[in-house]
């Protein structure tokens, strides 16, 4: 009887044992997995973070390239803008110089008639006291003009026995001479205008041909 709960203390102490190992493994076991889902979590996470790293450097690299995209287009803006404040200012100042030129033009007609009224009274009736008076008040009116057109710095341009220049000159005729040489202006048919170094009007010229009937002798004998 003592020997049989004996036995069966001994047994439940080994049962307990045992349950205890279990338990310790399951504890073991249980701590081993928690591990493993820690770590697992904390590469997850670490991986997550380097994945959000990477992302933010690539934006930061995207937003210096616009800032720098921004940057050139505002300096090409600024340097368009420059370049037409400088032509819109050289063209103003065109303008200023020489923007009347054609009212100069028109207003040259009304010289040039006064000058051939003067000329031919001059010729034809002097002698009379009317058209005296009326020669006077002519001149007068001439003499304001010439000085209102010396006055904006426009110069006549009256080139009687110079060089002929097609830039400030036209010619109306050729016309043989002893006198001169060929290409000389023998004849000043209207005279020309300029405006600082702008022409306004070409002078009217008659230019010497040279002495043609001593050329053409020459060549008769050459040949």
């Amino acid at each position: 009887m003592n020997q049989s709960k004996n036995n069966d203390k001994t047994a439940n102490i080994n049962n307990k044992a045992v349950n205890k190992d279990e338990d310790q493994n399951t504890s073991s076991v249980i701590s081993e997995d928690n591990k493993k889902n820690e770590t697992s979590l904390n590469d997850e996470e670490n991986t997550h973070d380097e994945g959000n790293f990477d992302v933010s450097v690539d934006n930061k690299d995207e937003i210096q390239n616009e800032v720098k995209d921004l940057k050139d287009q505002l300096l090409r803006a600024l340097a368009e803008n420059e370049n037409l404040r400088k032509r819109t200012s050289k063209e103003i100042e065109q303008i200023k110089k020489y923007g009347h030129i054609g009212l100069i033009r028109d207003f040259l007609n009304i010289v040039d008639n006064l000058d051939r009224a003067v000329k031919s009274s001059a010729q034809d009736t002097q002698s009379k006291m009317d058209t005296k008076n009326l020669m006077d008040g002519i001149e007068i009116v001439l003499k304001e003009m010439n000085s209102l057109l010396e006055k904006n710095q426009i110069k006549k341009i009256e080139p009687l026995h110079e060089k002929f220049d097609y830039n400030f000159h036209q010619a109306m005729f050729e016309a043989p001479s002893s006198d001169y040489d060929e290409g000389i202006i023998v004849e000043v048919v209207q005279p020309g205008y300029i405006l600082l170094d702008r022409l306004i009007r070409p002078a009217m010229v008659g230019v010497s041909k040279g002495q043609t009937k001593e050329k053409e002798e020459n060549e008769e004998k050459n040949e």
